[in-house]
């Protein structure tokens, strides 16, 4: 029986190689596209999630009450997790961690790697495998270093490199370190790198910031005890904080900012590391948001949803061809279960057939998506049995349910009804309509999201940021020189090249360099009786005229005044912060004793995120301020040129360091990687789910012509012309179209609204990116079926009318 259901059903397939081609076709490219977003979905989700005591792990932060409001801060003064350690019951592990880009020498082999300092208890809190070297307390010694096997081949030319040693320039001075432990390379998922691991007391200036709480440059990793709960900690934890943040609570109150809900003005709070993936600031505060691999996740489910609509009204069209062959079958004696299993079983081998190619087609193109939306792990690290499960469970309940109601359908209907071969359309049409609207509103929901999320993207890519980010090469000083060194020579290397216009120096990098990194500084002071909190910007002198920045009063830095070391330039919003009118000459006690007087105001610039608000800035010349990259502006259209000569001089001063340099706009368009990615998938989804839209709707075009041949016979006859027979065929699809705007724009108004509210920096909302998408969605309609409309308007009546 079963044998002779299988027989049957591929006869029936390859008998309609139209309807099964269609089909097969929509369906493999919706299965492709759903099983490549759901893997991205499923690798962005599983950030950290492979430690053993993941439950366990936190990243601490504390919530401070300021005038302004509640700031959420991450950084942590050195001091705080042996203390904590100490003080407060429940903490089992503790670690520091801080992450550098360090210059790393063996031989006459120079590097620039990451470089974390840590504490012995990472090792134990976190589940990254050995291959070589001690498990516990690799880092018992100061000059002890963990290197991955990609570092130690990198170093080494080899893995097994326990025992080997190599410098590591540290605090300006290159230091040997003995190498104790070889990790194995960590997984693409976690948010931590460990190319090269040192002990946190070899951050410069330990123990001078080991009794200074106010000095916060890394985070703090904890893991909890079993059985202890996180709130119970966190209110264990106050005592701590009161005690040692005695200061930055006092300030609090005399700068009148209000306590938190537990009469609290600081609090610290833990976060689980598998949410720490998904952070981001929102009015100064830490919101964990996994909607960007749930959109993926859902866009995917949508693209099925479309194709399993097709399906529905592919089947329900092709139903009037075999009228009377279930007229037959059930004057014969064929029962409805026998009737529905032959039916289904038609619909169980396209939905095999369909998701089996579309399993191919998602591993042919695997790498080229890979590369495209940049998800840098290999689908084999992420496919795992559960997801093979979950994945024959939705292709069982979607074939079940497309594939059951056609067949159901097919199945009940009467015998004389299906010998006269005609069949009542008027509920199935319901139906159909709204699945239709369903399948437009998705599409347009997707276009419009498409063409929003496309105009943001060039909004920030083409804001003017309040500074030349054309003309100017930056790279990391990473030679074994000192970086103010380092820049003289290479002022004196290209002073006779008329490419080069302007040559400085500082100690961050506007957007995200060549080698992925960013950095930024902060500090905070009292002034007048109020606590200030500022960024800090260190450079040398021409940094200003080098990235054209505009200075609304005051003047530059000048090498022929020898106070300028101790003079700052601020932006308006420093100046806001200070509240003074007359900010210039201010004197402002930055570090310790030292005081810096105000000898300029800068317009306020983009020195962040565009999803961040302008921040307070000061910028310093002092000398004694590390400097760690070059900024060179160049003449226009001299690009290439003026790069290869840079790249020369920067070879004469330091043969063996590398030469990592980029443009700034190249730094800056790095910082919207995420948005560039949500983009495309977006886009890519919005191209599918139009393209299967597409094709149900020829489907449907191909029944409504089907059940109106005659009558487009009867009204040719009669007169009716091309253009009058083609409208009347259109406009039942066109009206649907427009249902399916109305519905989709406020939803699409609601969604787009509120990811733009993730932008200090963002677009308005117009009426045009809804029009635009309306207008697409029904030119796209109108040109599809009037491909199939037009050819029967032009049909001979007499063909139409030949069986009357």
């Amino acid at each position: 029986m079963f044998k002779n259901y299988i027989k049957i059903a591929w006869r029936n397939l390859i008998k309609d190689k139209t309807f099964t081609g269609l089909n097969i076709l929509g369906l493999s490219i919706a299965f492709a596209a759903a099983i490549l977003l759901s893997i991205a979905s499923i690798y962005e989700l599983s950030f950290d999630n492979f430690h053993e005591n993941k439950d366990r792990l936190f990243i601490s932060y504390f919530i401070s009450q300021n005038p302004e409001g509640a700031k959420a801060t991450i950084t942590q003064p050195l001091a705080m997790a042996p203390t904590l350690k100490e003080e407060v019951p429940g903490v089992k592990y503790a670690s520091r961690y801080r992450e550098g880009y360090n210059l790393v020498k063996k031989g006459e082999k120079e590097l620039l790697l990451d470089l974390v300092f840590l504490d012995n208890d990472y090792f134990k809190m976190f589940s990254f495998p050995m291959l070589y070297g001690k498990k516990n307390d690799p880092l018992e010694h100061q000059n002890s270093v963990v290197v991955t096997a990609e570092t130690a081949n990198k170093i080494f030319g080899e893995t097994n490199v326990i025992g080997k040693s190599f410098d590591i320039q540290v605090g300006g001075e290159l230091k040997p370190f003995v190498v104790t432990a070889v990790l194995k390379d960590l997984p693409k998922n976690t948010n931590d790198d460990l190319s090269l691991a040192i002990s946190m007391e070899n951050t410069p200036y330990y123990q001078e910031n080991l009794t200074e709480w106010g000095n916060r440059n890394h985070h703090v990793y904890v893991q909890l005890q079993n059985g202890v709960d996180v709130a119970d900690f966190e209110k264990n934890a106050q005592k701590f904080t009161n005690l040692h943040f005695k200061g930055d609570i006092d300030d609090a109150q005399r700068d009148g900012a209000q306590p938190n809900a537990e009469g609290n003005y600081k609090k610290l709070k833990l976060m689980s590391i598998t949410d720490w993936h998904f952070v981001k600031l929102k009015n100064h505060l830490f919101e964990v948001s996994r909607s960007y691999p749930y959109l993926i996740f859902g866009i995917g489910m949508l693209i099925i949803l479309i194709a399993s609509v097709n399906f529905i009204n592919m089947s329900v069209a092709r139903s009037t061809k075999r009228l009377k062959e279930i007229g037959m079958r059930k004057t014969l004696g064929a029962a409805k279960s026998q009737l529905f299993i032959q039916f289904w079983a038609e619909s169980v081998f396209i939905f095999l057939t369909s998701a089996i190619i579309g399993l191919l087609i998602s591993l042919l193109i695997a790498d080229p998506f890979q590369s495209l939306f940049r998800i840098p792990a290999e689908f084999s690290s992420i496919i795992n049995p559960s997801m093979i499960l979950g994945f024959l469970l939705i292709l069982a309940v979607i074939t079940l349910i497309a594939g059951g109601y056609p067949a159901l359908l097919l199945s009940k209907l009467k015998t004389i009804q299906s010998l006269k071969g005609k069949l009542d359309m008027s509920g199935k049409n319901r139906l159909r309509n709204v699945l239709m609207v369903f399948q437009f509103s998705i599409a347009i929901l997707l276009v419009t999201g498409t063409l929003v999320l496309w105009q943001q993207l060039h909004f920030m890519q083409n804001k003017n940021l309040g500074f030349n980010k054309e003309q100017v090469i930056a790279f990391p000083l990473n030679g074994k020189k000192s970086a103010r060194e380092s820049l003289k020579l290479l002022r004196n290397e290209l002073q006779d090249n008329p490419n080069i216009l302007n040559i400085s120096g500082a100690d961050n990098i506007l957007g995200i360099d060549a080698t992925g990194s960013r950095f930024e500084s902060q500090m905070g002071f009292e002034y007048q009786g109020r606590n200030i909190n500022t960024n800090v910007l260190a450079v040398d002198y021409d940094y200003i005229k080098t990235l054209d920045l505009k200075l609304k009063e005051g003047r530059d830095f000048n090498r022929s005044f020898a106070t300028d070391s101790l003079s700052i330039i601020i932006n308006e919003k420093m100046a806001k912060l200070l509240q003074e009118e007359e900010p210039l000459n201010k004197i402002i006690p930055i570090e310790g004793s030292r005081n810096y007087k105000i000898i300029g105001v800068l317009k306020d610039y983009n020195f962040q995120d565009l999803n961040r608000e302008i921040a307070p800035l000061t910028i310093s010349v002092d000398p004694n301020w590390d400097l760690y990259y070059a900024y060179l502006k160049v003449a226009p259209n001299t690009a290439s040129q003026s790069y290869d000569a840079i790249e020369k001089a920067w070879a004469n001063i330091e043969p063996n360091a590398e030469f990592a340099a980029s443009f700034l706009d190249e730094n800056i368009d790095r910082t919207f990687r995420n948005e560039k990615r949500l983009t495309s998938m977006i886009t890519s989804g919005s191209i599918i789910a139009i393209v299967l839209s597409c094709i149900g709707l020829f489907a449907m075009s191909i029944l409504v012509v089907t059940q109106r041949t005659k009558e487009i016979g009867v009204r040719k006859i009669v007169g009716a012309g091309v253009t009058n027979i083609t409208l009347l065929l259109t406009k039942d699809f066109l009206i649907l179209v427009g249902i399916a705007f109305v519905i989709a724009t406020p939803i699409a108004w609601y969604f787009t609204n509120e990811w733009l509210q993730n932008y200090v920096f963002r677009i308005e909302l117009s009426a045009w990116f809804f029009i635009a998408s309306g207008i697409l969605s029904l030119l796209i309609a109108v040109a599809t079926i009037s491909f199939r409309t037009v050819k029967a308007a032009l049909q001979n009546p007499v063909k139409s009318l030949r069986t009357e």
